[in-house]
């Protein structure tokens, strides 16, 4: 039970740290319809951020500075590249967004090198919180959990309990209605973008000393992060965190399990033969750990292409 309770937690906080890096993504398409390659980017600029931050001033200057200064980036990206991009399709933003992310992970090499950073825990959160069975919970790993579910509980009020929400969803639909209204709605989407990559930034910081921080970064967690979003639903914020949180339980707890899928396919009554050692069948759920959010995806896009709580197809 305590074993079984550890994995639920280290899932758990996994699937989080998911959820605040897709919730800026799902924030973007869910108002603006745009799709962002680079957005994990964004996450790698904050946790870079972060670190020349911390090194100088400390962390918690840096868990409000780097997210600020990757929204502002975010934001004049939007306004002087996705912004003139964006009238040529949506081929075109995915090719310029795909070019961003390239274009970010050279100059953050440039910069900082390829080794990782000495980015560590903040010596205040940097001690075990309690424990069970032998297993310490730190309390970092509890703030993650803390900001992630005030993430949540930040943008749904925004979005759905504010005046400058109703703004950006009817921007969305009826964009000439809004801005005869006299809203510019050219600087809404700016501000949506700004936002969404400036939360990307925000997950840098809390993820980028709790993991590793390093240029493959934004490669580790880019596909990952668009599975979250495709299992849960495209533009479905709600579907952002159940998917986070399952495809973290999942993944997390697979890697502890070394029963191998004939075994599993054996508790039915299906046996298959010794001699195929080597084969698929005979991988255990921690050899293939890594697939099983992108076997989800591909289940869950045969069977349900809108996601668990999408209102539109994948």
């Amino acid at each position: 039970m305590d074993t079984a309770f550890f994995f639920l937690f280290n899932g758990i906080v996994y699937g989080l740290l998911l959820f605040m890096l897709s919730s800026g993504l799902t924030l973007i398409f869910s108002m603006m319809g745009v799709l962002n390659f680079a957005h994990a980017s964004f996450y790698m600029l904050g946790a870079y951020f972060a670190y020349q931050i911390s090194t100088h001033i400390g962390f918690w200057p840096a868990l409000i500075f780097a997210p600020l200064i990757v929204g502002c980036l975010g934001a004049v990206i939007e306004r002087y590249g996705l912004r003139t991009v964006h009238r040529h399709g949506h081929v075109a933003e995915l090719l310029f967004t795909f070019g961003l992310a390239l274009l970010i992970e050279e100059i953050v090499i440039l910069i900082w090198g390829r080794n990782p950073m000495p980015y560590s825990v903040p010596s205040e959160l940097d001690f075990a919180l309690f424990e069970i069975a032998g297993n310490s919970y730190s309390a970092y790993k509890i703030f993650m959990m803390l900001v992630s579910i005030s993430m949540l509980l930040f943008l749904y009020g925004i979005i759905a309990r504010t005046r400058i929400g109703m703004i950006i969803q009817a921007a969305l639909t009826h964009p000439e209605t809004v801005d005869t209204l006299g809203h510019n709605v050219s600087r809404v989407f700016m501000l949506v973008f700004g936002v969404g990559t400036g939360l990307a930034g925000l997950a840098g910081v809390i993820g980028g000393n709790a993991f590793v921080t390093e240029p493959g970064m934004a490669r580790a967690l880019g596909t990952i992060v668009f599975v979250v979003i495709i299992v849960g639903g495209l533009g479905s914020l709600t579907g952002a965190f159940v998917a986070s949180l399952l495809l973290g339980v999942i993944q997390t707890t697979a890697v502890a399990v070394d029963v191998s899928l004939a075994d599993l396919v054996a508790t039915v009554g299906i046996t298959t033969s010794a001699a195929d050692a080597n084969d698929l069948m005979h991988k255990t759920l921690s050899q293939v750990a890594p697939i099983l959010p992108y076997l989800f995806m591909v289940l869950m896009l045969i069977s349900r292409p809108r996601g668990l709580f999408g209102t539109r197809d994948a």
